[in-house]
């Protein structure tokens, strides 16, 4: 099955929608933003993308809700979830991390570290 090319985001602050979908493109992949636990479940089994990436303080889901979920499914085992949170928040992070999220970073990091973060997902380092 060929590597998908579709990062699935939960994402409510503009600055980081922006961001993610100009770094997406950069590296040749596709970013579709959801707004709902039910439709990133849904479709990350239905499509199997490369990459989940999870604002932990967006105001549409339960974060960590979505990462135990999403971990307890057996096809996306080996779909990776990347969250990004403010600094101050390690109660939060250590939560995420818990809940099975393969990286959580401080927003900072994750938005200077972006293009890499991808680059390694798409294989092309």
């Amino acid at each position: 099955m060929p590597k998908s090319t579709k990062i699935l985001a939960v994402v409510d602050d503009l600055f980081f929608v922006v961001k993610i979908n100009d770094a997406a493109k950069r590296a040749g992949l596709t970013c579709e933003f959801l707004k709902s636990e039910k439709d990133v479940l849904e479709k990350s089994v239905a499509e199997q993308p490369l990459l989940v990436i999870l604002d932990l303080n967006a105001h549409s889901v339960n974060a960590v809700s979505v990462i135990t979920n999403f971990k307890a499914i057996e096809d996306l085992k080996r779909v990776s979830l990347i969250g990004f949170v403010s600094h101050v928040q390690g109660e939060l992070k250590q939560q995420a991390q818990d809940a099975g999220a393969n990286m959580v970073l401080a927003r900072s990091a994750f938005s200077t570290n972006l293009p890499q973060i991808l680059k390694r997902h798409t294989g092309s380092m």
